[in-house]
């Protein structure tokens, strides 16, 4: 029998958000995770908060929330609210109950600067990765480099001579027409307006320039776990750079591999001196490196090893919407990096902790 449209516009439920999420759920066990470094990262969210005024909105909140719009793609945080609001999960995972109301989006904006100053994405990545270390998944010996480019949340239009007055009122204040036709751009002579720390930079030969930052991913040849990142300017030496600090801060680290960009002598040699053995892709011709590097049959494994790292990249720029940034400045943006390596390592994790023994 065809059973009755009944729409019920007011219901009664007993049903608790806990008894709604399957036992076998992805999410159960990130959200395991993620209340541990919550748990540990309790005495530095007390610091950061006044003991008088109006209770706020726990910033363990906030954070389960942000790491949902990196795991789900959510393009903002006003959208963020919204899925929240009417998404059983969503308000499982984040720690509300059925009948809690939603926060306005601007609660992110106005949380943003304390979290900022309290380094927490900093803290909750390094959290992360102590469970990987404590579940021996981390090896802290072999380990790949490799940076990319982060395209800033700036449009080339804003890109205009530090010397220059103010500009005249623009003819479409939503898609003003701007002529650059005849003018040599440069960043020691140019600063986007809206975004003054991000640079011009492409990624080869007779690609586009676009405005970006370099992000850097120091990673764990073990299990393809994220070691350590860092965002610094987008400069042409910003990747070997960064990847001698990442490197310094790894005491324990044997071999680094490395795509054919880390194949110059300043690097092997920065590398050679903090007692690593570069594993670098060979150039051609006039490679740093030689056989007594390549004969080893350490150095095919660190070759395919390093490919993993592409894997980080991919995720962070798709899954973790990090494809062109929503956020800008410097800090910000690593801010956001880190926060989304972190959730990158979180899901890692759970599938390395899925495998039978």
């Amino acid at each position: 029998m065809r059973g009755p449209d009944e729409q019920t516009s007011h219901m009664f439920s007993y049903v608790v958000p806990e008894d709604r999420v399957r036992p076998d759920h992805p999410l159960r066990a990130i959200r395991r995770m993620t209340d541990e470094v919550l748990t540990s990262l309790s005495p530095r969210f007390s610091r950061m908060y006044s003991d008088m005024g109006r209770p706020s909105i726990p910033p363990e909140q906030l954070l389960r929330a942000l790491l949902l719009q990196s795991l789900y793609t959510i393009r903002s945080e006003r959208l963020l609210m919204e899925e929240i609001d009417y998404s059983i999960l969503f308000r499982w995972f984040v720690g509300l109950g059925m009948d809690d109301a939603i926060w306005s989006p601007t609660t992110f904006s106005k949380n943003r600067d304390r979290l900022l100053q309290g380094d927490i994405a900093a803290a909750f990545f390094d959290a992360v990765v102590a469970q990987a270390r404590t579940a021996g998944l981390l090896s802290d010996e072999h380990f790949t480099v490799d940076g990319t480019l982060l395209e800033a949340w700036a449009s080339l239009k804003s890109f205009r001579h530090k010397d220059e007055g103010p500009p005249q009122p623009p003819d479409d204040p939503g898609n003003p027409t701007v002529n650059f036709h005849g003018e040599t751009r440069r960043n020691d002579t140019h600063q986007s307006t809206t975004d003054p720390e991000a640079l011009l930079a492409r990624k080869g030969n007779g690609r586009e320039a676009k405005l970006s930052y370099a992000g850097h991913v120091l990673l764990d040849n073990r299990h393809g776990l994220v070691a350590n990142i860092c965002v610094t300017a987008a400069t042409g030496t910003a990747e070997r750079d960064a990847a001698l600090l990442l490197l310094a801060e790894a005491a324990d680290a044997a071999t680094v591999g490395g795509d054919q960009g880390f194949d110059v002598p300043s690097f092997v040699a920065g590398v050679r001196a903090l007692g690593v053995t570069p594993h670098v892709a060979q150039k051609i011709t006039g490679s740093a490196i030689d056989e007594r590097t390549t004969r080893h049959a350490g150095y095919a494994i660190s070759q395919q090893k390093r490919k993993l790292i592409e894997q980080v990249f991919g995720w962070l720029k798709t899954v973790g919407g990090l494809r062109k940034l929503r956020h800008r400045g410097g800090d910000l943006v690593d801010w956001i990096v880190t926060f989304a390596a972190a959730a990158y390592n979180l899901v890692r994790l759970r599938t390395l902790l899925a495998r039978p023994a």
